[in-house]
């Protein structure tokens, strides 16, 4: 009887909540908005705001239509409903990428002129779905299945294909994954991408629909290629970009100064094979500079939530940054040259040669921020700074490194400094002497 409980709302009049049937109570969430993210009334009574905005009969059925969806777990079957910001962000960007991808066919012409004429690859500009900026946490892999399920419901998109593209293979899974659970609401079961030999049987020659997921290092060119094969010059196919402030640049050549020839990013070889599609952004953290502006790839923002709209739902908790600095031993040049240089192998293209030289770039800026003098200064650091603040407040705290030998050196530190915070259980992690609230773990 409770497969047909969509929502439930909890409320003493003056506050409310809105959670699914089997979220716990960190998951019930308030409900800000009545018609659109901008119209956030200042009401006496949070009630009041769910009604109008929750249940508002037009709203209501769109929630219930495409806001709804499940994923496996451990315990069992999750129910997850979106919040007040995935909702309204996926209908403004819906909204939008329809208007992106159904432009005048004169603009297709033009483009193929152009090609013609300058016997060239020629990307139409203006086909920018717009970003979508939410805070790391605020459940961006349920917004884009969502984003999916009702934009291949419109009937102006004529039955589109959705390309989601990911930087990392584990992102890949992971977002798959949340896709294959929201099967009932894609009404489609979704393709991986195992190689680039792949994405011409996946893409080239389909008529309509499907939901294509890849890396966009399988955009690469091949050996004796210059530019990447057009794959498709279908006008609605959306290619999602998660997390699209990585590796979504490189329109401009730069000189590879290994082999003297000039290349693309990912983002040309992505339009060459994809050249009429349009491309909607995805990210927690955009940027802006002169050679990598999120918003110039992908249209301006269609959403925001940032991480103080996060703290005020009670979503996340708050976090306070303070730079305490373990400085290196070497030039500070050398270093930051270091650090440039695997910033730029990483966003390379997929080759043997070009991660062997990650490789080796990683190794050596490791062996530098591993060093044992700076490890021992950060331990005893950690530890004087977790001591004083749990004196003040209880809280927990998180090593986060750049390398496993470093968390292991780390960790086998702090124990000796701080013998009773180690457990034989690797599952425990490290606890502090005021017990879980105090736990220390390091990944």
């Amino acid at each position: 009887m409770f497969v047909f409980n969509e929502a439930l709302v909890i409320s003493d009049g003056l506050h409310a909540r809105v959670g699914s049937l089997t979220a716990d109570r960190e998951r019930f969430l308030p409900w800000r908005t009545v018609r659109n993210e901008n119209d956030r009334p200042l009401l006496e009574f949070e009630l009041e705001k769910v009604v109008r905005g929750f249940f508002a009969p037009e709203l209501l059925l769109d929630y219930l239509r495409y806001f709804i969806l499940y994923e496996q777990s451990d315990d069992g079957l999750i129910k997850k409903i979106a919040g007040y910001h995935q909702f309204h962000a996926v209908r403004e960007a819906v909204r939008v990428t329809v208007i992106a991808a159904t432009q005048p066919q004169v603009e297709k012409d033009k483009a193929h002129q152009e090609r013609a004429t300058y016997g060239k690859q020629v990307v139409p500009g203006s086909r920018k779905g717009g970003i979508v900026w939410h805070t790391q946490g605020s459940g961006k892999s349920i917004s884009m299945a969502c984003f999916t399920g009702k934009l291949m419901q419109q009937p102006e998109m004529q039955n589109p294909t959705i390309v989601v593209v990911t930087d990392r293979n584990d992102l890949d899974g992971q977002l798959y994954q949340t896709f294959v659970g929201a099967s009932s609401l894609l009404k489609e079961t979704p393709q991986q991408a195992e190689n680039r030999e792949q994405l011409p049987a996946l893409l080239a020659g389909r008529a309509s629909g499907g939901i294509i997921f890849t890396t966009v290092q399988k955009f690469a060119p091949g050996q004796n290629e210059d530019v990447f094969p057009c794959l498709t010059e279908r006008t609605n196919i959306v290619v999602i970009a998660d997390e699209a402030h990585r590796s979504q640049y490189g329109f401009r050549a730069v000189l590879d100064k290994q082999s003297g020839q000039y290349k693309y990013g990912f983002a040309k070889h992505l339009r060459d094979a994809l050249p009429y599609a349009t491309f909607v952004g995805f990210t927690g953290t955009p940027v802006e500079t002169d050679d990598k502006d999120t918003r110039a790839v992908f249209g301006d923002y269609v959403s925001i939530y940032d991480i103080q709209d996060a703290v005020d739902d009670g979503a996340t908790v708050p976090i306070y940054y303070e730079s305490r600095l373990a400085r290196l031993d070497i030039n500070q040049a050398e270093i930051e040259q270091l650090s440039d240089q695997v910033e730029e192998i990483f966003e390379d293209e997929e080759s043997i040669a070009l991660r062997e030289a990650a490789k080796t770039k990683w190794a050596a800026l490791e062996k530098l921020v591993g060093a044992e003098p700076r490890i021992q200064q950060v331990a005893v650091d950690i530890v004087q700074h977790f001591e004083a603040r749990n004196a003040a407040v209880e809280g927990k705290g998180m090593i986060v490194a750049m390398s496993r030998e470093i968390c292991v050196h780390l960790y086998n530190a702090i124990a000796v400094l701080r013998p009773e915070w180690h457990s034989p259980d690797p599952a425990q992690g490290a606890r502090g002497n005021q017990g879980d609230h105090d736990r220390l773990g390091s990944r």
